[in-house]
């Protein structure tokens, strides 16, 4: 009998090695000390903007995405992923402004690969329903993250329920602003690799 084989793992990637540990007092001011993050990200979001219409263009003619242009989106990506797992008390220390790899809620992205021309000409079209799922996912992560915020403040450390609850609302989220971004063809999944 021929073996199955087994599928092919989502080429984004979320890494969780989080060891539930909070400091009190950073997670107290959490949402002051995230201004810069913030500010930064939605800096970080126009030059995207912009960057994913070229990427699209490009990617639409030559039916891949230049590995500049993916890299940058990549890095924007994983950052994202970043500081929605600090908002989120998913994670604790402060994550760094370029989006490098080694935060405890990380994410692998795949390289650049060739991709359908048709579906990146229709990827905006495409992406409505996961970004639909997204948006319920977001907010049901941010009653969580009320929820740890209370319980890693009274406890010193989070509930390893919450964090993974959110953990699978960053991973949705991740591989929807992957799809969106043209990082990759494959459409997010609900189901962990």
């Amino acid at each position: 009998m021929p073996a199955l084989d087994a599928p092919n793992p989502h080429p984004i990637h979320l890494v969780v090695t989080d060891d539930l540990a909070r400091n009190r007092l950073t997670v107290f001011f959490r949402w002051i000390l995230a201004i810069p993050l913030i500010i930064w990200w939605l800096l970080w979001s126009v030059a995207v903007s912009l960057v994913v219409l070229v990427a699209w263009i490009v990617g639409i003619v030559a039916g891949r995405i230049p590995e500049a242009l993916h890299s940058f989106m990549a890095a924007y990506t994983r950052f994202h992923t970043h500081m929605s797992a600090y908002l989120w008390i998913a994670a604790d220390p402060y994550p760094g402004f370029t989006g490098a790899t080694g935060y405890p809620v990380d994410l692998e992205i795949a390289p650049a690969t060739s991709q359908s021309r048709l579906t990146i000409l229709f990827r905006g079209i495409l992406a409505i329903p996961a970004e639909i799922v997204t948006a319920v996912l977001q907010s049901v992560a941010g009653v969580v993250a009320i929820l740890a915020w209370f319980y890693a403040l009274f406890t010193g450390q989070a509930n390893q329920g919450m964090r993974d609850l959110q953990a699978y609302c960053i991973r949705y989220q991740a591989q929807t602003t992957a799809y969106v971004l043209l990082l990759t063809q494959r459409y997010p999944s609900f189901s962990d690799d």
